[in-house]
């Protein structure tokens, strides 16, 4: 290295970067913490901006969001139907296009599942069971107008977070205690803080991209995004409200940290994300993260490492072709498919006692831990895999204090349900199937129960 120490050499490339250079990273990051990050009131709720903006969209459209919907889930199913059967050159010549729309027969038959749940919601067509306010209804009047909005404004801005260095310079912050902790890279740490701010599909947005790009590998993506992809505190008020219980916030969200906080520290230790290949995705060349240098402070190398990141932006189009293929990606590739997937879940749940009978060996359990209720409550542990409001909409006619607190913390920390984050988990290109959802769901509520539990006991 021409005489130069390592050190020096770190210390050359530093005062090579220019004050455009630092202006580069600086500036750009700044909005992206901004929009993703920094919360914002707004009304009587805590929210971030990029929420804020599709939810004040949300309001612009109105009624036009459901037919919205069903015209993109149209448009996803007709052109995988063009690029499988007559394979035009125009899609297999484009990487993006490819991608997107040359999906398996299985994720084929999905997005047509979705597009017929959508027009049967949509027009209230055919059995009631589909459409019902509890089932078809629920992810198409409540749930996707969220996801469609919040899939616009989070794909275009979020570049400002990946392409500018804000990743690789709190990667270098918390390498050291990422990696120990929760065997994660640093850069993880910003997926939980938008998530834990925002909103768990964010995470997944974040996570999404992240692996397509080689910065995760197969087991980082998929404990990332199971384990971070937090619920948004504002959702956590709206559960604990609904259950009569918002006098108890601060010890209800000192405990959904607390067993939280346990389950991500287990959870990349054991299977099934502890046997998932340490190798990056198929389209992508694994970027491994760089131990910070002897001798050299992390901030200073996390400023570099920001730094060189941001000056490999040469074009604005670029960035801007970026997030349009964000929003993009997330409306054709995840919307059809959180359809078809979470309405079958909620019909499960709504018209058949399959949860309540899964959730039977969970009585003896809450019995034998001084739980009141407990035959009340045993389903709503299990019957937040399909929603995760479903426990509180059950759990609501318990008298008990005490239990309904058990069953809101129970449903935030359990993360997977598929009406929204295993609907967006198996829709993505994450390494995570459906097995391994429900096993990661049952960990999680074993995990942290009693947990949970024994905080109740102290407050009640």
């Amino acid at each position: 290295m021409n005489g130069l120490t390592k050190k020096q050499s770190n210390e050359s490339a530093v005062s090579a970067h220019t004050k455009q250079d630092y202006l580069k990273f600086i500036l750009p990051s700044l909005v992206g913490l901004l929009l993703f990050i920094v919360p914002i009131s707004s009304g009587d709720s805590i929210t971030i901006p990029v929420a804020f903006f599709a939810k004040t969209l949300n309001d612009l459209l109105g009624s036009a969001v459901p037919t919205i919907t069903v015209v993109i889930i149209a448009l996803s199913v007709l052109g995988s139907f063009i690029a499988i059967v007559f394979k035009p050159g125009f899609i297999l010549r484009s990487s993006f296009l490819n991608k997107l729309l040359n999906v398996s027969l299985f994720w084929f038959i999905a997005r047509i599942l979705g597009l017929i749940f959508a027009v049967v919601t949509v027009y209230a067509l055919g059995p009631e069971l589909i459409y019902s306010e509890d089932t078809g209804g629920l992810l198409m009047f409540e749930l996707m107008p969220v996801l469609l909005t919040t899939f616009l404004f989070a794909g275009i801005f979020l570049p400002l977070l990946l392409n500018f260095g804000l990743l690789e310079f709190i990667g270098a912050l918390l390498i050291k205690l990422m990696r120990p902790i929760f065997t994660l890279p640093g850069r993880s740490s910003l997926d939980c803080l938008a998530s834990w701010v925002g909103d768990g599909t964010i995470g997944v947005l974040l996570t999404t991209k992240q692996y397509e790009e080689g910065y995760y590998t197969k087991r980082e993506a998929a404990v990332v995004a199971t384990t971070f992809s937090v619920v948004s505190i504002t959702f956590s008020i709206v559960i604990i409200e609904y259950l009569d219980l918002g006098n108890y916030f601060g010890e209800y969200y000192f405990t959904i940290i607390l067993a939280g906080l346990a389950a991500a520290i287990i959870m990349p230790r054991i299977p099934p994300l502890s046997k998932k290949a340490d190798t990056g995705y198929e389209k992508a060349e694994l970027k491994v993260e760089e131990s910070i240098p002897a001798g050299t402070s992390m901030v200073k190398w996390g400023v570099n490492q920001a730094v060189t990141k941001a000056k490999t932006n040469k074009k604005a189009f670029t960035i801007v072709k970026e997030g349009f293929q964000n929003v993009i990606d997330m409306w054709v590739g995840v919307l059809p498919i959180v359809m078809a997937i979470g309405t079958v879940a909620l019909i499960v749940a709504e018209h058949t006692s399959v949860f309540a009978i899964l959730g039977k060996p969970f009585e003896p359990i809450l019995t034998l831990m001084q739980v009141p209720e407990a035959e009340a409550a045993a389903q709503t542990m299990v019957i937040g895999f399909a929603d995760m409001f479903l426990p509180a909409l059950i759990g609501s006619g318990i008298e008990s204090e005490m239990t309904k607190f058990i069953i809101a913390c129970v449903s935030v920390t359990q993360l997977i349900y598929m009406s929204e984050l295993g609907g967006l988990l198996l829709g993505s290109k994450l390494p995570i199937t459906i097995k391994d959802l429900i096993l990661i769901f049952l960990l999680r509520t074993i995990i942290t129960l009693p947990i949970i539990v024994a905080v109740a006991h102290i407050i009640f």
